[in-house]
């Protein structure tokens, strides 16, 4: 008898899981059946989860950049960089 693991275990799902959550949470609220409470409390995490996507997005760019500017360094295939 296994339990998938509850949503709220994880402080930072991985992106993909974040915005099925996200857009899960969107849906609930659009529907207009949820009490108040119920409401805040899903505005409260969905704000979360889109600052968690937000950070995963931010550190995915600054990869990227790095991994391109390594790449601009590398000298050419067959080139002799000590001559450039």
């Amino acid at each position: 008898m296994s339990k998938s693991p509850a949503k709220s275990k994880s402080p930072t799902p991985d992106f993909e899981s974040a915005i099925k959550e996200l857009e899960s949470l969107v849906e609930q609220l659009e529907s207009g059946e949820l009490a108040l409470s119920d409401s805040l409390s899903r505005f409260e995490r969905g704000i979360a989860l889109s600052r968690e996507c937000h950070e995963l997005l931010e550190q995915a760019r600054l990869k990227v950049s790095q991994l391109s500017n390594a790449d601009d360094r590398e000298p050419e295939p067959g080139t002799n960089p000590e001559n450039a």
